[in-house]
């Protein structure tokens, strides 16, 4: 379904200098793939570039490098015009609904939008599939005429996944569309969310911080570091067999009910400053098991096994 082959996304921002922009690297030669009805959970601490590598994908931001295929076809070079036909079939929940919904539209208004862009069909299946679609994120006919301050988080999350899933998309990107949701809710919302994907085949690229999440829904797991991806590979191989140093500690400060902390990995400092990313490994700095070539080569990626990849000089 997707194929990113070392994908480059950068930004130039103001610089401290007169007339002069920096160059923030947000993903750095990034590649893996995602098949037709599968789970890409990518996780990583805030500012590794989650939803910097799903916006590039979706072509939302601008491509410094690499390309993108969409049921192999190259989509790099499309043009917005290139793209409005595919945006059908490429749909994104954003992280925060309460701003991704306009506040001045009815929920009617929101969800039915991208149908009325994109659909020829009559008013009337218009209409069914709004209800349809409903439905099934447990939403009433009575909020359509409401507007999305009126509605709690979970609720305004429900219809940000509404509006996602009523175009019946094949490829969906879920950006941290739980973090900011209550345990129950949380629940709530995965659960319509996969049952969904189980029966439409539906491929999802889901964007975490948060293990629990990530090793619920996902089939496979991408991590992410400075803008780079440092492992990858099977959810059960990531979660029982970890390589990467970074991915280790993850998972070692990650909280189960009923379950005792062993052997558990203390990481050192704090994460650099996207800006200004250390040579060599860029996780040597906070590594506990960091050698002399880590702060001086980059590390290439290793093939741990068919589908398990860790880019450390120590996997």
């Amino acid at each position: 379904m997707i194929v990113v082959k070392n994908l480059d996304s950068f930004y130039k921002i103001k610089s401290k200098k007169l007339f002069k922009k920096d160059i923030l690297k947000a993903v750095e030669s990034v590649s893996f793939q995602i098949e037709k009805g599968e789970t890409l959970g990518v996780v990583g601490e805030s500012g590794s570039g989650k939803s910097s590598l799903a916006r590039a994908i979706l072509k939302l931001q601008e491509i410094h490098g690499g390309e993108i295929f969409y049921k192999n076809q190259n989509i790099t070079n499309f043009s917005k015009k290139e793209m409005f036909p595919l945006r059908k079939e490429m749909q994104i929940i954003f992280q925060d609904p309460y701003s991704s919904l306009n506040p001045r539209l009815t929920i009617k208004e929101i969800v039915m939008e991208g149908l009325n862009l994109h659909s020829k069909e009559s008013d009337s299946e218009k209409e069914v599939k709004l209800k349809k679609v409903l439905e099934r994120m447990s939403l009433k006919n009575d909020i359509l005429d409401r507007y999305p301050h009126e509605f709690s988080g979970g609720q305004r999350q429900r219809i940000s996944i509404a509006r996602g899933l009523i175009l019946e998309p094949e490829f969906l990107v879920a950006d941290e569309i739980v973090s900011a949701l209550d345990v129950s809710n949380q629940a709530q919302v995965l659960n319509l969310l996969q049952n969904y994907k189980k029966e439409n085949d539906l491929s999802l690229l889901f964007i975490s911080h948060d293990l629990n999440v990530i090793s619920y829904i996902s089939d496979k797991i991408a991590v992410m570091y400075l803008g780079k991806i440092v492992e990858f590979g099977k959810k059960s191989e990531i979660i029982k067999s970890a390589s990467h140093p970074y991915t280790k500690i993850l998972f070692s400060s990650s909280f189960k009910m009923n379950e005792k902390k062993k052997n558990k990995i203390k990481v050192v400092g704090e994460i650099p400053s996207v800006l200004n990313k250390p040579s060599g490994c860029y996780f040597h700095t906070r590594c506990p098991i960091a050698k002399d070539i880590c702060k001086t080569t980059i590390p290439e990626p290793k093939q741990i096994s068919k589908t398990h990849i860790s880019a450390c000089h120590f996997s």
